[in-house]
């Protein structure tokens, strides 16, 4: 086991960890230290408060408020981007988990509600659970004057009359703002008239496809507000990001000041990687070791932390790994003590209003001790100060992780962190990797409103409410908008007159706009036996995710897909509980539009550019819980076309074999496809370290000789219509990423590649033909080629290149 200490820390300046180093010795006893699953100890030391004095612009009335609240003494971040809105310049405070961010926004929107009487707000978060809770917040405070009310989808109609006529802060999310504010904005005219700030909480999680739409959407929000005479001060709450003005100018459109310096206590942490053991009775696919799940665990640890007294959270990927977690710590403390068993439970999106407050109160007054949850506690809810925190997987971003992270830890007490990983190319280089968690700066949110597929539908929503002209393209991002429009006056779904472009039907486009998706018809997800909706998928990935015997989880509840019908746009389920889970197997083939970048390496070539991806689900995994595969199910579905964004290198045929070139990857030509599809599926794994995407946002092709570069090619593309940024972070960062890849399979500890280093959960053929050593071959080949020829180029390559190849 390596310890650390955080960077820049000596062991002078750390705080004591008495409680976090006992609570994590409970969770090691009885583990024979040959078998110790503890790879890294880190203590992140304890931090002092910095205290600002309230401004002399605040109102009186909402100083009081927060005094009564608990804000006696501000921090002075939060005083920093209060007073930078209310200045009225646009600003971004990115600071931890627990730092207060609230409050930066709430004293500038609250004074100047108080302040004015005809004033409006407007405040956006990604769920609806976190609105909730900022409304009830506010409305607590009581301030004379300030009307604030939601308006979503769970706003009776009765009352949404009320809110457009009457209230001044309006809590709402992106999807209500696309269909129920803009579609009708008519409507909100005193509001709009008076807008005077909008809130962007937890902006940090607008990314992809998703982001994208959110972007072009608070464009459309600044033009509407425009036309009523209003030009609102935009703030933005994240998480710690990478450049955070950069991400939310591109985000908002407006030139945005950020406040990043944190100013809040923070009490010292332990943070524990954990890699849990391989399992010796049974083995994966093709007779690969298989790990135990990050799941069962986590819920072992979970008991253990609940024994010793210690509140604790346990993030789990999914609604059904949270509640299968929390049972499993219920049954080992069962076994102890039945009143202990009790103190655990699971936290999960689809619990009542109700259910939850009782939950998070139970946590925080100490009643109950355990609660197994999906992220649904990462964004905003007021849960911190605990005394351990488990997640069980990668998050799938540095953000995520020390967002969740930050939930464990007081002012003034430590606390213990434990990062369990999952049986991942990624979780396991990180475990392996400690700096890459601990000394790496977070990754830059990934968008791109530029994308084709995403701005069409946008212009399109954008001219229903109002024409567009030529003065706005600039908004909109000037030569792509313009192309985009010129596509749709060509569907006739635009007029074009001098005065701009005009939206021709009467029926509003925003209905049939997915803004968490691409765009299309989505297929409804129905119960069988009942006729209710359920849910909806995006059509791209209705193959994927509810395809025959698949397993659907909604609101908690598990189900079974029956059927799909494509052309009805309908998927029938009925409900089970099943005690496995599915994972589709694919199989892809992709061809070269255009390419946009290419760099040539001597024998390697690296290439940005558009391609069409040709892909058929032909079959599905049962998997137990444990990893253990039960089966694979043949299916028969439709291919499926997607055109998309992708980075690929080329390899010579020389330099594969190193007896015709010096430095080549040594590979007889029988070796060259497993090498390739070895290399290219644990690329996959690892570039979510590099672009803020999950493995299921992207896919790959690899080939020993593609038609259309003429060479062994591994492609890596966007799951996305158009690309979602995902494939240009991969070419940006190409060594790094490809150096990751590498250190990744050699350093995995299985024989011939496993689900933790080269193994696919969703490859088409089997994983098979994988060559794990043939893999380190090729991407040592393709490192130092990159290294020889770097002198002569342009391209940004990292240390970590000579690092990979002298591995």
């Amino acid at each position: 086991m390596a310890e650390s200490l955080a960077p820049n820390q000596n062991a002078a300046s750390a705080a004591p960890t008495e409680r976090a180093r006992r609570l994590l010795d409970r969770i090691t006893a009885g583990i024979p230290e040959a078998a110790d699953p503890v790879t890294h100890v880190a203590e992140l030391p304890a931090r002092e408060p910095r205290h600002a004095d309230w401004p002399s612009w605040a109102d009186p009335r909402v100083v009081a408020a927060l005094r009564s609240a608990g804000a006696t003494r501000p921090w002075s971040h939060q005083i920093e981007a209060a007073s930078l809105a209310f200045d009225g310049q646009h600003v971004v405070i990115s600071t931890g988990t627990a730092s207060g961010k609230s409050l930066a926004y709430q004293l500038p929107v609250l004074s100047s509600l108080a302040q004015d009487e005809r004033a409006c707000a407007l405040y956006l978060s990604p769920t609806k659970a976190l609105g909730a809770d900022q409304l009830r917040a506010v409305s607590s405070f009581d301030i004379p004057g300030v009307r604030a009310a939601s308006y979503d989808g769970d706003t009776p109609l009765a009352e949404r009359d009320w809110v457009r006529a009457h209230a001044r802060w309006v809590f709402t999310n992106p999807d209500m703002l696309h269909r129920g504010i803009l579609a009708n904005h008519a409507r909100w005219a005193r509001f709009f008239r008076k807008l005077t700030y909008v809130v962007v909480d937890e902006c940090h999680s607008y990314r992809g496809v998703f982001g994208s739409h959110v972007a072009l959407l608070l464009r459309r929000l600044r033009r509407v507000a425009r036309h009523y005479g209003a030009s609102p001060v935009f703030v933005l709450a994240s998480a710690t990001t990478a450049a955070p003005a950069d991400f939310a100018g591109r985000l908002t459109g407006e030139e945005c000041a950020a406040v990043v310096d944190d100013a809040s206590p923070r009490g010292a942490r332990v943070v524990a990687l954990w890699e849990p053991p391989l399992l010796p009775d049974f083995t994966g696919e093709n007779g690969a070791p298989v790990r135990r799940s990050a799941g069962a665990e986590a819920g072992r640890i979970l008991a253990e932390l609940v024994v010793e007294g210690a509140r604790s959270l346990v993030f789990v990927r999914s609604r059904r790994g949270a509640e299968l977690t929390a049972l499993s710590a219920r049954r080992l403390l069962s076994e102890v003590d039945s009143v202990l068993a009790k103190q655990v439970a699971a936290y999960r999106a689809g619990f009542l209003p109700e259910e939850r407050r009782a939950l998070e109160k139970a946590l925080l007054s100490g009643d109950l001790l355990g609660v197994a949850t999906t992220n649904a506690l990462e964004l905003g809810v007021d849960i911190a100060g605990l005394d351990a925190v488990v997640l069980a997987g990668y998050p799938g971003t540095l953000a995520s992780f020390w967002q969740q992270a930050g939930r464990a830890g007081r002012a003034a007490d430590d606390a213990l962190v434990v990062f369990v990983a999952r049986d991942d190319p990624l979780d396991t280089y990180l475990v392996h990797h400690p700096a890459a968690i601990l000394e790496r700066p977070v990754e830059t949110t990934v968008l791109d409103p530029a994308n084709p597929y995403v701005l069409a539908p946008q212009l399109a929503c954008a001219a229903a409410e109002l024409p567009i002209t030529a003065g706005e393209l600039d908004t909109f991002g000037s030569a792509a908008a313009r192309d985009v429009l010129d596509s749709l006056v060509a569907d006739r779904l635009l007029r074009r007159r001098p005065s701009g472009w005009y939206w021709t039907s009467r029926d509003r486009p925003h209905h049939e706009v997915d803004i968490r998706g691409s765009g299309g018809e989505q297929i409804a997800v129905v119960e069988a036996d009942t006729s209710r909706l359920l849910g909806t998928v995006d059509p791209g990935s209705a193959c994927t995710t509810v395809h025959p015997g698949a397993v659907y989880l909604h609101q908690g509840s598990s189900y079974v897909v029956d059927e799909l019908d494509l052309e009805s746009g309908i998927a029938l389920v009925h409900a089970e509980d099943p005690d496995w889970t599915t994972s589709p197997r694919e199989v892809a083939d992709i061809s070269v539009l255009s390419t946009q970048e290419r760099i040539d390496y001597g024998g390697v070539s690296v290439c940005l550019g558009d391609v069409a991806v040709s892909s058929q689900v032909v079959g599905y995994l049962r998997r137990r819980p444990s990893g253990e595969i039960l089966d694979q199910v043949a299916l028969d579905l439709p291919e499926q076309k997607l055109e998309t964004r992708a980075v690929w290198y080329t390899v010579s045929a020389e330099l594969l074999d190193c007896g015709r070139a010096p430095g080549g990857a040594g590979l007889d030509p029988a070796r060259v496809p497993g090498a390739l599809h070895a290399a290219e599926h644990a690329a996959i794994g690892l570039l979510p370290l590099f672009a803020t995407c999950d493995r299921w946002d992207i896919g790959g092709v690899s080939t020993a000789l593609h038609i259309d570069t003429g060479e062994a090619t591994v492609f890596v593309h966007d799951g996305h219509p158009g690309g979602a940024g995902f494939a240009d972070r991969g070419f940006a960062a190409l060594v790094p990423w490809l150096a990751a890849t590498r250190e990744a399979i050699n350093s995995c500890e299985c024989p011939a590649g496993c689900p933790s280093c080269v193994q696919s959960p969703k490859c088409g053929n089997g994983n098979d033909p994988l060559d794990k050593a043939g893999a380190v071959a090729v991407l040592d080949a393709v490192l130092g080629a990159v290294r020889h020829h770097v002198g002569r180029h342009d391209h940004v390559v990292h240390a970590a290149a000579d690092a990979a190849t002298n591995c």
